[in-house]
């Protein structure tokens, strides 16, 4: 490995790949996202880019660790208990493998996203 296989985001010219939740997990609005997938390792059990939502809300399973950091925007992240927690623009926070809830963006949201999928046991 060299310096040349460093993934500067800034400069990454990864084409975004346009997606929305399935329609049976989307709850409320049109949740129109987008993500630059700037690094997957060979294994693909890690990967990191550039995640962008429009608003809306949609149910989330996550069998990843995901790593965010929120660029700009406001979401709200709830568990399947109830309980939530408002994220915005220069939070950083960790969800664990096996976070059961709902993601609503209230103001379109851009993320940095590190994502580690555990492997199978």
């Amino acid at each position: 490995m060299t310096v040349n296989e460093i993934i500067d985001f800034a400069s990454a010219m990864t084409p975004a790949e346009h997606y929305a939740p399935a329609a049976e997990k989307i709850l409320k609005g049109n949740p129109q996202q987008s993500a630059r997938n700037h690094y997957a390792s060979p294994c693909g059990q890690f990967s990191t880019g550039i995640w962008e939502g429009a608003v809306g809300q949609w149910q989330v399973n996550y069998s990843e660790f995901e790593y965010c950091e929120i660029l700009q925007g406001v979401s709200v992240l709830r568990d399947a208990d109830g309980n939530s927690r408002t994220v915005r623009a220069g939070d950083r926070f960790v969800i664990p493998a096996g976070f059961s809830g709902t993601w609503e963006v209230l103001e379109p949201c851009r993320k940095v996203y590190v994502i580690y999928e555990k492997a199978d046991a």
